[in-house]
């Protein structure tokens, strides 16, 4: 099986390079270059080129393009909003998040409970949506920033941002917004959202690796978080990275274009997909009735581990994910899945399926047909192997 016949289904983890937008980048790969800061011909025309990335993110979020920053991933904008709310009130202080943001969050928040910060860690509800109330009744009055990703990476369920952020702002509290899932599959618009920092990342939505952008509220405070030259007029000191801005730029501006087509794409993939697996026995899908991302399936394949599933469905030329790729290879139940009240086994038999504008009917079909087999030998394995003494 060579990789052009194989079907790749892991789009959460990261997707394809759309053609578009590597035409935009490949002449500053090659024969444009400049550094942006540099008043000379070949500086400014960087500096142009990353302006204009600059706008065509800034509309693709209906946000002002003097309100983007460019960063290096979400990790690190994520990272920059948390740090930088923390050190403003000298590490004192509340956070409220949900307790399945993505590891950029939990972890920045493990790491200023340590510096003496406290945080409330709100699980979602059976179906995988967090309520609004739960998350407003852990608020404090010493609470600085509620952190509340727009899409769950794992489930691919809509979270109820807007409504928390309204609560939110008449108390005083930042919010944080990770919308990294969630642009280029659904509308995103920071003022229908209401939040004060929104993340995005190009490489979730056909652009880039190593390029994402900030969102700041104009009125919302922020402290740079690297120390430089000052660039991204001072908030984010580092000497642009060109090419990658182009590239994010161009994928905004493609996915906001195509945002209605590749919606009805993915989701009639997706629906095929669940279609195919009510069919088979001993398949249970998570969170399907819930609002959820055109593109994401996470279903239990009941007597088949997702460790023994993944790797056979790889063989058979489908890549697939057990949750997000930041945990991947841990044989241990995702948390995430655990708050929606599964038993270990059925969370330990889980994967996420993820489409890519690159997928076609075609291969789900393949897929659809492939997995009985694969399954049964699977589960026939399983019973065959002894039990504990």
């Amino acid at each position: 099986m060579t990789e052009s016949d194989a079907a790749y289904f892991d789009n959460n983890a990261t997707t394809s390079l759309d053609p578009r937008v590597l035409e935009a980048m490949l002449p500053w790969l090659g024969r444009r270059h400049g550094n942006p800061s540099s008043i000379h011909r070949f500086g400014r025309d960087a500096r142009r080129a990353v302006e204009a990335a600059r706008r065509q993110v800034a509309s693709s979020l209906g946000a002002r393009a003097a309100d983007v920053v460019f960063t290096s991933s979400g990790t690190e904008a994520n990272n920059a909003v948390l740090f930088g709310a923390a050190a403003r009130c000298d590490h004192r202080g509340h956070l409220v998040l949900s307790a399945f943001e993505h590891p950029s969050v939990t972890g920045a928040v493990g790491r200023l409970e340590r510096r003496g910060m406290t945080a409330a860690r709100i699980w979602p509800r059976e179906d995988g949506v967090l309520a609004v109330e739960d998350l407003v009744e852990a608020l404090q009055p010493d609470t600085r920033v509620l952190c509340l990703m727009l899409a769950n990476n794992e489930l691919g369920t809509l979270q109820p941002v807007a409504e928390v952020a309204e609560e939110c702002r008449r108390r005083g509290v930042l919010v944080l917004c990770d919308a990294v899932q969630a642009l280029g599959k659904v509308e995103v618009d920071v003022e229908t959202l209401g939040v004060d920092y929104l993340v995005v990342a190009g490489h979730k939505f056909h652009g880039p690796l190593g390029v994402a952008a900030l969102w700041i509220r104009p009125d919302a405070p922020f402290d740079p978080w690297l120390a430089g030259a000052g660039q991204e007029n001072g908030r984010r000191p580092s000497t642009e990275n060109v090419p990658g801005m182009v590239g994010l730029g161009a994928a905004c501006e493609v996915a906001k274009t195509e945002l209605r087509r590749r919606h009805r794409h993915l989701l009639s993939l997706r629906q095929r997909l669940e279609d195919g697996l009510r069919e088979i026995p001993g398949v249970r899908l998570h969170c399907a009735a819930s609002p959820r991302l055109p593109h994401t399936t996470n279903a239990a394949f009941l007597g088949a581990p997702a460790q023994l599933l993944i790797p056979a469905l790889d063989t058979a030329g489908f890549a697939v994910s057990a949750g997000a790729a930041c945990g991947a290879g841990k044989a241990v139940p995702s948390p995430t899945l655990k708050a929606l009240g599964l038993e270990d086994e059925e969370a330990l038999a889980t994967l996420r399926i993820s489409f890519g504008m690159e997928n076609r009917l075609e291969e789900v079909e393949a897929f659809l047909s492939a997995l009985p087999g694969i399954l049964g030998k699977l589960r026939a394995t399983s019973e065959d192997r002894p039990g504990p003494e």
